[in-house]
C-alpha cells in the first residue's frame, strides 16, 4: 500500500470514531523517516486509545500493521508508526503543549555568513 493510501484509511479511521481536529502534514522534504504525520485528538484517555486502535485495526484489515505503537497504557499520547506513515493521537492539553504541528511546519531559515 502506498503512502498516499495508507494516510487515506487512516484519516477514515480517525473520522471513523470521531476524532478532533485532524491534521496531516507532508513531511516529505523535512525528512526521509516518513512521508506523512497525522495528528489528531481525542476527548478522553478512553477514546484516544480507541481510535489508536481503530487505526490499527483498521489497517490490519488491509494487510498493513504498525511497526509499532507506544503510549496505549496511559491513552495521552499514543504514536502509532506505519514507516511512511506516523500518526499522533492526543488529548487536546499534550496537543498543545508538545504543538507537532508548529513544530513541523515551521522552518528557520539557515544562517549565512
Amino acid at each position: 500500500m502506498q503512502a498516499e493510501q495508507l494516510k487515506a484509511l487512516v484519516v477514515d479511521a480517525l473520522d471513523d470514531l470521531k476524532a478532533v481536529n485532524t491534521v496531516t502534514l507532508d513531511v516529505t522534504g523535512l525528512t526521509d523517516v516518513m512521508d506523512y504525520l497525522v495528528i489528531a485528538s481525542g476527548t478522553s484517555n478512553r477514546h484516544v486509545k480507541s481510535l489508536a486502535d481503530n487505526v490499527c485495526m483498521e489497517a490490519k484489515k488491509q494487510g498493513q500493521r504498525a511497526l509499532g505503537v507506544e503510549g496505549e497504557d496511559a491513552g495521552e499520547w499514543v504514536l502509532v508508526d506505519f514507516g511512511d506513515v506516523v500518526v499522533h493521537v492526543m488529548l487536546p492539553a499534550t496537543r498543545d503543549f508538545y504543538d507537532l504541528e508548529r513544530l513541523w511546519t515551521e522552518h528557520p531559515k539557515p544562517d549565512v555568513d
